[in-house]
């Protein structure tokens, strides 16, 4: 295997519908990136079958078989105990060892959070990782984080988010100068609990207070006005699971209007170019692939109820961070400060 060859440790049996939609996903992803290696980890029987059975067009690819199985109940103390048989304790393992290498899963995000930071660690200067991921805007898509790794913080670890969202940003749209801005109740200097402030003077201490807007409001975050917008995990969670209900309360609505009468019906279509492009916007398959940045490795957490096209883009995000070397540009950044 040369050493600059791209490796995907992928967890086959995590999540709903699998290993169909992990299997299905990889087909997707690998017409567009064909020189990568993928380990698929999980039933080594029922893997195969299932890429014979539906004619799977993957290539390049090896598979570990695992015995045990991780559930949403499991606590720490089993998964750590229990379960090294594991798809994702293998896979992350496998990733460790290998150069060039990451994982993606849509299994439970605990066990996920609990084994990439024992078999992966910190990178030196990150105190604790945080979940990462874009979100669609008026103007194109911001990133978040955390959105569930950390319900306490500290505004030494906010500001280490502010860091590894500026270096992420960077990766993905690299002629753009960021806005920063931190999740708050109101944009007044003395608005929000302590360790909110606390983060702020931080930034404004650093390189990043070129780049800093201040607090930013949540009915503000799809205003397309903030490229990197920084929260605790409690409430960027919160945030975000409002956010897909929402949306998806008003899609829903939308539908049974286009179709309740002949009239409704024709007015679809005369709307529906615009509606389409809408639909692609704000389409989460798109935006599927959250990394838990501040690791050193990666590791990307997929939506449990990802479809297969929603999987294909978790792994072209891993492909993304594996060959932009998004850890080289966090520490480089840190030895700046």
């Amino acid at each position: 295997m040369s050493q600059r060859q791209v490796v995907i440790a992928i967890d086959a049996m995590g999540g709903e519908n699998s290993p169909f939609k992990v299997l299905k996903g990889t087909e997707i992803f690998l017409q567009k990136e064909p020189e990568t290696k993928v380990v698929f980890f999980g039933n080594d029987q029922l893997i195969k079958h299932t890429i014979k059975k539906n004619k799977l067009n993957i290539f390049n690819f090896d598979v570990v078989n695992t015995e045990d199985f991780i559930s949403d109940e499991d606590n720490v103390n089993t998964i750590l105990r229990s379960k090294k048989n594991s798809s994702i304790f293998k896979g992350l393992e496998y990733s460790k060892k290998n150069i060039n290498s990451g994982f993606v899963s849509s299994g439970s995000t605990a066990a996920i959070m609990v084994l990439s930071r024992l078999h992966l660690g910190m990178i030196e200067g990150i105190d604790r990782p945080a979940i990462c991921s874009l979100v669609p805007n008026k103007k194109n898509f911001s990133l978040m984080l955390d959105l569930g790794a950390n319900v306490i913080v500290s505004g030494s670890n906010l500001f280490q988010f502010a860091l590894m969202g500026y270096c992420y940003y960077s990766i993905i749209n690299k002629n753009t100068k960021p806005k920063i801005g931190i999740l708050n109740i109101g944009t007044e200097n003395n608005k929000g609990l302590e360790f909110l402030q606390d983060a702020a003077d931080l930034i404004l201490s650093s390189f990043l207070k070129d780049y800093f807007i201040g607090f930013v409001e949540p009915n503000k975050i799809t205003s397309g006005n903030c490229d990197i917008i920084i929260s605790d995990g409690y409430t960027g969670n919160i945030m975000l699971k409002s956010a897909e209900g929402i949306s998806n309360f008003i899609t829903s609505n939308l539908k049974e209007i286009f179709v309740k009468s002949v009239k409704n019906k024709i007015a679809y279509k005369l709307i529906e170019k615009d509606l389409n492009i809408l639909k692609n916007q704000v389409n989460p398959d798109i935006y599927n692939g959250a990394i838990l940045i501040g690791l050193n490795g990666i590791s990307i957490k997929s939506h449990g109820n990802a479809n297969p096209i929603a999987f294909s883009y978790a792994l072209k995000q891993c492909h993304n961070f594996i060959t932009n070397n998004l850890n080289k540009q966090i520490i480089k950044s840190i030895e700046n400060i």
